[in-house]
């Protein structure tokens, strides 16, 4: 099933939370548009999770305001749990029953469940019916959950840190599904992740979240165009980088320099070799290299506020 809405699946506006004297969001902002798939990172405790339960309505916004579908999840969470399909990070499944059990089980609160769908979905994850939940590992644990959030079709899935803990084939197998999932039927994910690399693979956009804020928010084919990352060497050693236009983030000594550049890759080029520096090597960083870009960049510019 997949939704008709030409407008934004998901709107978060001005999102704020509070724990206390912890600021778990702070003024949170973005639209997910339909077939996409939106990628929320971040380390663990920047707030991914807490903004996963607004989308769900398992919290109320204290400032702002969230849509899923068009629905305020909190004022009508029946009819947008009907909607949407969920695979948490701890994965909490009744472990006394059977696989077979579990999927009749699910299938009861979901009218248009497929049936044989959900069968298709057992047999290519290799799960027993018969196999008990307890007796799971940990990646079974993660197919039987992605199986029960795919089966009644809905057209957006949330997925919060849905390969946590799994080995390399595991998360591949789990991915790919859902990844197949979006281009065969159109539906639009939302999903958590702490590992940067898998984000890479499979998003079209991308949120940054770094202590509650939001650091970065682009396309991933907008963070490929205009992010840059060279190696760079001087005539003579330097003790610190002096400023150069676009450069966000530096690491190294002496001669030799690795700079991160978000902007206009030909002025950040100019600007560098205006300095004296020769570019050695030229590539386009990863996803992980342009957070942490990010994420230091923000810290010098608290630090120096």
């Amino acid at each position: 099933m997949t939704d008709q809405r030409t407008g934004p699946i998901v709107t978060v506006s001005e999102l704020t939370c509070r724990f206390g004297k912890k600021t778990a969001l702070d003024q949170i902002s973005f639209e997910v548009n339909p077939g996409r798939v939106f990628g929320l990172v971040g380390e663990n405790g920047a707030g991914k999770t807490t903004l996963m339960k607004h989308l769900l309505g398992s919290l109320t916004p204290q400032s702002g305001r969230v849509r899923v579908l068009g629905i305020e999840p909190t004022q009508d969470p029946a009819a947008l749990l009907a909607r949407i399909g969920y695979l948490s990070e701890d994965r909490d499944l009744p472990r006394w029953m059977r696989v077979k059990e579990l999927l009749r089980y699910t299938q009861a609160f979901f009218p248009d469940w497929d049936e044989s769908y959900a069968e298709r979905m057992r047999q290519q994850f290799r799960l027993d019916a018969n196999a008990k939940v307890r007796n799971l590992s940990r990646g079974e644990l993660a197919k039987a959950g992605l199986l029960l959030a795919l089966a009644h079709r809905p057209p957006v899935l949330l997925l919060d840190e849905p390969s946590s803990g799994l080995d390399a084939v595991a998360r591949r197998e789990i991915l790919a599904v859902v990844v197949r999932s979006v281009a065969e039927e159109g539906r639009t994910v939302v999903f958590s992740s702490h590992l940067l690399d898998e984000v890479e693979r499979v998003a079209d956009d991308v949120a940054m979240i770094h202590e509650g804020k939001l650091a970065v928010l682009m396309s991933m084919d907008e963070i490929k165009a205009t992010h840059q990352r060279r190696v760079v060497q001087f005539g003579k050693d330097i003790s610190s980088f002096p400023e150069a236009l676009g450069v966000i983030h530096v690491e190294g000594e002496g001669r030799e320099w690795a700079v991160v550049s978000h902007g206009d890759a030909t002025a950040t080029r100019k600007s560098l070799e205006a300095l004296g520096a020769k570019i050695v090597e030229e590539t386009i960083p990863s996803l992980d290299t342009v957070f942490v870009a990010h994420v230091a960049s923000r810290r010098i510019d608290r630090a120096v506020a």
